[in-house]
């Protein structure tokens, strides 16, 4: 017969992607600690509260912002990018914890993934729409 170990801690996973980033969520039951990359969140983050308070909205929303530690692997894109790819994959394996928390999360509209990316450059222009300058002669 076969023992089970259960002083393992349980680990729920999402996966966030905004314009070039890629954020790979881990939630583990702890204290709050957000890490990212391997560094404390707040100093990935260069301190700006702005991208802290959008990381870690899901928690807030929920109300469980001292339960459970976030450890994340993101690459890609700036930080703006990034932040909202944390916040995507976070509420992603927040319904992996509970079913009841997708409705919540849901209604605020933080499950739903943000398509908007980068035009690619054409032909014969500058930049996506921007043409070369007119010349009459």
């Amino acid at each position: 017969m076969q023992t089970i170990n259960t002083n393992k801690p349980v680990i729920y996973f999402g996966t966030g992607r905004r314009k070039q980033s890629i954020a790979q969520v881990q939630v583990v039951p702890g204290s709050g600690k957000l890490i990212i990359n391997g560094l404390p969140g707040e100093s990935y983050l260069q301190f700006s509260p702005n991208y802290l308070r959008i990381s870690c909205s899901p928690l807030n929303i929920l109300g469980l912002s001292s339960e459970y530690d976030i450890h994340v692997k993101v690459e890609g894109g700036g930080l703006t990018g990034q932040a909202d790819a944390i916040r995507l994959g976070l509420a992603r394996a927040l319904c992996t914890i509970n079913p009841d928390n997708r409705a919540t999360l849901k209604s605020e509209g933080l499950l739903t993934r943000d398509a908007r990316i980068k035009e690619r450059k054409k032909y014969g222009l500058r930049k996506a729409r921007k043409a070369p300058q007119y010349s009459k002669r």
